[in-house]
């Protein structure tokens, strides 16, 4: 079976992101057919007015401690959007974390979660493991009853890439899908040094062929407040304001809120007042 690298490097990013521009993007002369896309190595150097050598030692991983003036002068060079210039310094300069074995919510976190019902809330930890999540969330995203005696907690980006019903329902999946895996890479920065992370990225290499080929891309993404509306055939017709908040001491864990528009609220809580089966 073809192994898939499941590291992600600074001279990697850098490498897919020459790649995909062309020298009159960049307002530079092009001389004939290239064999490989994008611009050359002394191109992006000359762009940044930093040495060849040097941005090669860069691509090829070697411990070259780049400033942030060299990084803000590769993300001008390169084009880079502004949450692709933030994943450039994370990945320049990555915050040394502790990897714990137990991820842990508080109680007033838990409590507050629980308090936002009918509005479906969840927590996700490292690598986007479910820490806890409301009735409302159990509900409208066919969540398993919350317990913490659970054996395994669902994990929002597999559920997504392998629940065929999600697909189903969703006429613009694909679209979707690549967004939480421009997320999901958006975050791997953080984590970098988490073995069990890695292993999960391997098994979405293997179980996902969206994922198998987005995924080496390098493309980025964060979180944003958004409107979201969709039709469940369960439920019906739901619109919700999505927000994302994060603890200020625990940058692992990310508090997700669906704040129901008022119709669709009133029909959560009947819903929630018959607990009818999620299935």
């Amino acid at each position: 079976m073809k192994e898939f690298s499941s590291s992600l490097s600074l001279g990697e990013f850098l490498r897919a992101r020459r790649e995909r521009l062309t020298p009159e993007e960049v307002g530079l002369p092009s001389y004939g057919r290239r064999r490989t896309p994008g611009l050359r190595r002394e191109e992006v150097a000359q762009l940044a007015h930093i040495g060849v050598s040097w941005y090669t030692s860069l691509e090829q991983g070697r411990d070259v401690n780049p400033s942030e003036e060299v990084l803000n002068s590769l993300a001008e060079a390169l084009r880079l959007s502004v949450d692709e210039c933030r994943h450039l310094h994370m990945l320049a300069m990555p915050a040394k974390l502790e990897v714990e074995e137990e991820q842990e919510v508080s109680s007033g976190l838990e409590q507050t979660v629980r308090a936002l019902e009918p509005n479906p809330a969840f927590i996700l930890g490292r690598g986007w493991d479910l820490l806890m999540w409301n009735r409302a969330a159990e509900l409208v995203f066919r969540l398993p009853t919350f317990s913490k005696e659970l054996q395994q907690r669902p994990n929002w980006l597999r559920r997504f890439l392998t629940d065929s019903s999600l697909k189903t329902n969703n006429v613009d999946w694909e679209a979707k899908a690549k967004v939480m895996i421009a997320r999901f890479r958006a975050d791997y920065p953080l984590f970098s040094n988490d073995e069990r992370l890695k292993g999960l990225i391997e098994e979405f290499m293997e179980v996902s062929g969206l994922f198998r080929s987005f995924w080496p891309k390098h493309d980025v993404q964060t979180v944003a407040d958004c409107h979201k509306r969709w039709n469940d055939p369960f439920i019906g017709e739901m619109e919700f304001e999505h927000v994302t908040l994060q603890p200020p001491t625990n940058s692992e864990l990310k508090i997700m809120i669906y704040t129901a528009s008022p119709s669709t609220a009133e029909q959560l809580k009947t819903l929630l007042g018959q607990n009818i089966p999620k299935e």
